[in-house]
């Protein structure tokens, strides 16, 4: 993915997220990315922790990431997305705020910032 553009990393990204491919999904990610929480914690660094992070995530049925709006700069994008998913609470919906700096054709760094779950009524 070296001379990828940032905005077809993410698309490629948020396409291997919606197909629960964890291959393709990693392919995205430069082997020593970091993902934090927006202004706090390191989640995960490299694809040692990527891969079991988004592979438990991947067994989730309902697992669905809609794009709501996408801005990008240089080599920032920055994602809106709704995500749709299996809480521990039950299923519902979260926006998520999704920064991401690509740099030779991977994702580095990312941050995410998320919203208010909504439970669906059982």
């Amino acid at each position: 993915m070296e001379n990828t553009s940032p905005l077809a990393v993410i698309q490629a990204q948020l396409d291997a997220f919606n197909a629960k491919d964890i291959d393709a999904f990693l392919s995205t990610y430069s082997p020593d990315a970091e993902q934090f929480a927006l202004h706090g914690e390191r989640l995960a660094k490299g694809h040692a922790e990527l891969r079991p992070r988004y592979m438990a995530r991947f067994e989730e049925p309902n697992l669905l990431a809609r794009l709501l709006s996408r801005t990008v700069m240089g080599n920032i994008v920055t994602d809106l997305e709704l995500i749709t998913r299996d809480f521990p609470e039950g299923p519902g919906t979260q926006e998520m705020l999704c920064i991401y700096e690509v740099v030779d054709g991977r994702i580095q760094r990312a941050s995410f910032a998320p919203g208010q779950k909504i439970l669906k009524h059982r």
